[in-house]
């Protein structure tokens, strides 16, 4: 699903790259609405096939495909007063729900056949919960080519979530490039400038805004909180989970634990990672909106992360102004999403149609990113071409240009057969 200007974003969701008749199944990499999004669009087009992922994936996609067809019924509803004529919603809670129904979940390293002729696996990508990157075996005419897709690549060391583990023999590779013309912070720097942060805005009486994806994201930075509290590196000042869908998704990494890096102490150590004092969760929008009048120092997580929708932008229209508080970025935000005019340090906001100033302090920390950057994608593509003595080509996807054109410049240089094909395009394996 594309996200960015509203009319841009729904004339792009609207339309299919191939015909639904001529697909054959649908293997999902993992639930992020970017790549999840549109699968109830496809639904409500006709299709009707079996839609593979991993067990943990179909269970986050349930609880956020039904969530993202909420979000396309009201914005149909605006949208239809504003234009006063009827617009339709790309898709309703009937095709997320249908979709949801096609769903099969195979657990990672376990091999299934999604079409005759074709052998998939999931592996570990280390992304999100239940991400996976995807082999494919595909055999014609008794010969057998490998077609690996990187789906997001995720960073060494992420809290609780495992490595990549990055596959081999592969004779084509399609890989992702969001970051490709940048590094990352690293990791283990991320968790002292979180604690760093929350210390200089809780000593001016200033709340910390966190906008965060309901999955992934959300659930990282709770852990992360929960061992600067017992470390006590922080102050025990109030934290807010206030999202209801990033509840649901903390409740599902609840049913998944065995998915966790069990080589981490806190992980090892304690049952309940995501509840904690002073950690409270507000799925109530009673309780939301009344931390608008509450006083002093607080942290409050909310979706969306790009800052698009969400009870996140309450939080900002009423924060956004004082000086003393801080807006913490802690993901990636696309261009010409509200997100990217913070980063941007804009001084005026659009909020609601309101023009609101942008006085606090905004604070980036990249090491939480949950995509692999340039190094850490090169070295995830050469850990494949080391096992890989077919590999052929390599097809890069999921970029800006200008990550992309880097990158592929930097892969070149080493010797890799590379190019970036242009959405729709097609190559044969």
């Amino acid at each position: 699903m594309f996200q960015g200007r509203r009319s841009e974003a729904r004339e792009k969701n609207a339309h299919l790259p191939v015909a639904v008749d001529s697909l054959d199944a649908v293997v999902l990499s993992h639930a992020h609405i970017d790549h999840a999004g549109r699968l109830p669009f496809l639904v409500r087009e006709g299709y009707t096939g079996r839609i593979w992922s991993t067990p943990a994936t179909r269970d986050l996609c349930a609880i956020m495909l039904a969530d993202s067809a909420h979000i396309q019924e009201k914005d149909a509803t605006f949208l239809s007063r504003r234009e006063k004529e009827f617009v339709e919603p790309l898709y309703g809670l009937r095709h997320a729900v249908h979709t949801i129904e096609l769903m099969t979940g195979v657990p990672y390293d376990t091999p299934f056949e999604p079409m005759p002729g074709v052998r998939a696996t999931f592996v570990e990508a280390g992304h999100i919960l239940g991400s996976a990157s995807v082999v494919l075996d595909c055999t014609e005419d008794g010969v057998t080519r490998r077609l690996v897709f990187s789906g997001d690549v995720g960073r060494a060391g992420l809290p609780i979530i495992r490595d990549p583990a990055p596959p081999g023999g592969a004779h084509v590779v399609i890989m992702e490039s969001t970051y490709g013309n940048r590094d990352h912070e690293p990791v283990e720097g991320a968790r002292a400038r979180l604690a760093e942060i929350i210390r200089t805005t809780a000593a001016r009486g200033g709340r910390i805004l966190i906008p965060a994806f309901a999955v992934g994201r959300t659930q990282e930075i709770i852990y992360e909180l929960h061992v600067l509290t017992r470390e006590k590196a922080i102050p025990a000042i109030p934290v807010y989970i206030d999202s209801p869908l990033a509840i649901d998704a903390t409740s599902v990494f609840e049913m998944h634990p065995d998915l966790f890096d069990f080589s981490e102490d806190l992980v090892q150590r304690v049952s309940e990672l995501f509840q904690f004092v002073p950690v409270t969760y507000t799925r109530d929008v009673q309780a939301s909106k009344a931390l608008n009048g509450a006083h002093g120092p607080m942290i409050i997580i909310a979706a969306s992360g790009m800052m698009e929708a969400g009870r996140i932008l309450h939080h900002l229209a009423h924060s956004a102004p004082d000086p003393r508080n801080t807006v913490l970025i802690v993901g990636f935000q696309a261009e010409h999403t509200l997100g990217r005019r913070v980063v941007e340090r804009q001084p005026m906001l659009k909020i609601f149609g309101d023009e609101v100033p942008l006085r606090a302090q905004v604070e980036i920390i990249d090491g939480y990113s949950a995509h692999a950057d340039r190094t850490e994608l090169t070295s995830w593509l050469e850990r494949v071409r080391a096992t890989s003595p077919g590999l052929e080509r390599v097809h890069l996807v999921h970029g800006e240009p200008p990550a992309q054109g880097a990158l592929m410049e930097s892969l070149t240089a080493k010797g890799y057969q590379i190019d970036a094909p242009p959405p729709g395009a097609v190559r044969t394996l």
